[in-house]
C-alpha cells in the first residue's frame, strides 16, 4: 500500500499532537488531587504516593516503603514477586493499592474499593460505584471492555487505564496509553 506524504506528515502530525497534549496535562496524586473531569486523566501523569509509571525500581520501592514512617498513614508495604502492595493496617484483608515492576521499572499502577476512602476525585466516586452504569456516567463511554452476570472490564486505553467491576469489587489499574489498533 502507497502512502502519501500529505499522509506521512497527517500521522506525524497527530502523533506529535497526542504527546504535546499528554505532556501538558495536569498531574494527578491518586490520594491529594481532586480531578472532576474524566478526559483531564492520563496514567502518564497519574502517581501513587509519589510513584510514577516508568519510576526506576529502586526508586519506586523506596518510595513507598517510605510510607511505613508515615506511622499516621497506618500503611504496610510488602513485596510479593513484581508487586509491591500497600495494605491498611486496619484492614488487612488485602492490598488496596499497589505498583508492578517489570524490567526495573514500573509499568503498573493500580487501585481498589478499599482505597477508596484515600483517593480524591473522580476515582473516589468510581471505586464506590453500584453498577458498570455508574462508572460510565462518570468516565464516560468506554472504548472497548466485556461485561456478564460475573462484572464488566471497561477499557480506556486512549488515557490508559481500565476498571474491573465485580459486585462491590473494583479494580482500576493504570498502565501506558495506548493508540487505537488500526
Amino acid at each position: 500500500m502507497h502512502r502519501t506524504p500529505q499522509y506521512l506528515a497527517h500521522i506525524v502530525f497527530i502523533g506529535l499532537f497526542s504527546i504535546s497534549t499528554f505532556a501538558l496535562a495536569e498531574p494527578y496524586e491518586l490520594s491529594e488531587h481532586d480531578v472532576t473531569e474524566p478526559t483531564a486523566i492520563s496514567s502518564s501523569t497519574v502517581s501513587l504516593f509519589g510513584v510514577k509509571l516508568g519510576d526506576p525500581e529502586g526508586n519506586a520501592v523506596e518510595t513507598l516503603e517510605a510510607l511505613v514512617s508515615r506511622k499516621a498513614l497506618g500503611i504496610k508495604v510488602e513485596q510479593e514477586a513484581a508487586f509491591v502492595f500497600l495494605i491498611d493496617q486496619r484492614k488487612p484483608t488485602g492490598p488496596m493499592a499497589g505498583v508492578r515492576i517489570q524490567d526495573g521499572k514500573v509499568d503498573l499502577l493500580f487501585i481498589n474499593n478499599r482505597f477508596a476512602h484515600r483517593t480524591r476525585g473522580i476515582f473516589r466516586n468510581v471505586l464506590n460505584s453500584d453498577s458498570p452504569d455508574d462508572i460510565r456516567k462518570l468516565l464516560g463511554k468506554e472504548e472497548y471492555g466485556d461485561e456478564n452476570v460475573m462484572g464488566a472490564i471497561m477499557a480506556y486505553d486512549r488515557q490508559g487505564f481500565q476498571v474491573n467491576y465485580l459486585g462491590k469489587d473494583i479494580n482500576i489499574e493504570f498502565a501506558p496509553p495506548r493508540s487505537p489498533q488500526p
